[in-house]
């Protein structure tokens, strides 16, 4: 079977000089709900970017689905959702103002949007809001907003880039449930966050990066077995308990 995602020895340098990602190799399996770990630059961000097509790969290649990433992009684009970590909208428009603009750029006719619209409205409980501008929005609906964006042309492979960022525990869990749903119905996940309960609840497979290279990967029963995944993260990035506890402070 073809897999949803193939990184093969993929670098990024930026013309600084910095090299964001050196090396890196990754395989996600279609239906995986896999876990992309690391510290904060360590490259996951540069890599879901390149994922996009957001930045230019210096060399390597990416396939999704067996489509070249560089080559063909537009074809691999409308296979991709993506939920980023910043709010790259206009803070001026409507819920259903940024949800209808992606579904225009993937090409999806009128009436379907705004069946998909009021779909996507709903399930994220944002029809209260519909009419105030994003910048209005709590942290927590701003999150709904950009998760309803990213599933608007029903992609085979969703990215998460801390998806759950700032927002409250019950929205956490659920948009676990949903996201679990998701999985369930077919849509194979990349899910980069800090969360590690978030990780142990979702994910069946996970990789660690650091320094643009994947510095551990395998099933998520690999990382829970001994003293547990924040253990095992700790121990593959090199950081140690009180240096990540005064981060946190």
């Amino acid at each position: 079977m073809t897999p949803a995602l193939r990184v093969t020895d993929l670098r990024k340098i930026y013309r600084s000089g910095t090299v964001a990602v050196d090396g890196l190799s990754l395989t996600v399996e279609e239906g995986d709900f896999f876990g992309f770990l690391g510290p904060n630059g360590a490259g996951k961000s540069t890599t879901i970017h390149c994922i996009t097509g957001i930045a230019t790969i210096t060399s390597g290649s990416i396939e999704i689905f067996g489509v070249d990433a560089v080559k063909d992009y537009r074809e691999a684009r409308r296979l991709v959702g993506l939920s980023p970590q910043e709010f790259n909208v206009d803070v001026f428009a409507t819920p259903v103002q940024i949800v209808d603009w992606v579904g225009g750029y993937f090409g999806i006719r009128k009436p379907e949007r705004k069946r998909r619209i009021a779909e996507l409205m709903e399930r994220f409980e944002l029809t209260d809001h519909l009419k105030k501008p994003f910048r209005a929005l709590s942290g927590g609906l701003k999150r709904r907003v950009i998760l309803a964006r990213a599933l608007i042309n029903k992609p085979k492979l969703l990215i998460l880039d801390e998806p759950t960022a700032g927002v409250d525990v019950e929205l956490r869990l659920d948009l676990w449930r949903y996201l679990a749903e998701l999985n369930r119905d077919g849509t194979t996940i990349l899910l980069t966050t800090h969360y590690l309960e978030e990780v142990e609840r979702l994910c069946r497979n996970i990789a660690i990066v650091n320094k643009g290279k994947i510095v551990r990967q395998g099933p998520k029963e690999s990382f829970l077995a001994g003293d547990g995944l924040e253990a095992a993260y700790l121990g593959a990035t090199g950081a140690k308990p009180d240096h990540v506890a005064a981060g946190a402070a």
